[in-house]
């Protein structure tokens, strides 16, 4: 389908830094653990995780993409990598970092999608994970 949004590879290396990270402990030092590369990632304090992207430039078919044919983004996490059944809706594109809180222990997988004013969205980046 030509008319669905791809995320360029910049935007996909992007959000994938950082794709395996490791949790703080129980040591309760307030903390945050982060990794970043150029301002992108996934990273958080002890019971979130901050995920950072960059915009896409083009879609499925190679058409430029301008930021104001872009709605918002979809973001999809779970304790397990093959069904990420919570959900996040960001209407505002100009808006490229979210932390989600409230995540307990255990491994969390993340992906982002990429909503068009038209309603048309992305396929999902690939899965990123952080350890609590």
């Amino acid at each position: 389908m030509n008319s669905v949004i791809k995320k360029s590879r910049t935007t996909l290396a992007s959000f994938l830094v950082g794709a395996v990270l490791v949790g703080c402990g129980g040591g309760g030092s307030g903390e945050s653990d982060s990794v970043y590369s150029n301002g992108q990632g996934v990273a958080g304090g002890l019971d979130t995780a901050t995920l950072s992207w960059n915009a896409p430039a083009t879609r499925v078919n190679g058409d430029g993409l301008a930021m104001g044919e872009l709605k918002g983004y979809v973001i999809r996490y779970g304790q397990q990598a093959d069904d990420l059944d919570n959900r996040i809706e960001i209407g505002d594109a100009s808006v490229m970092d979210y932390t989600v809180g409230g995540l307990g222990n255990g491994s969390w997988y993340f992906t982002i999608q990429v909503v068009d004013v038209d309603g048309l969205v992305s396929a999902p980046s690939e899965v990123v994970s952080k350890t609590i």
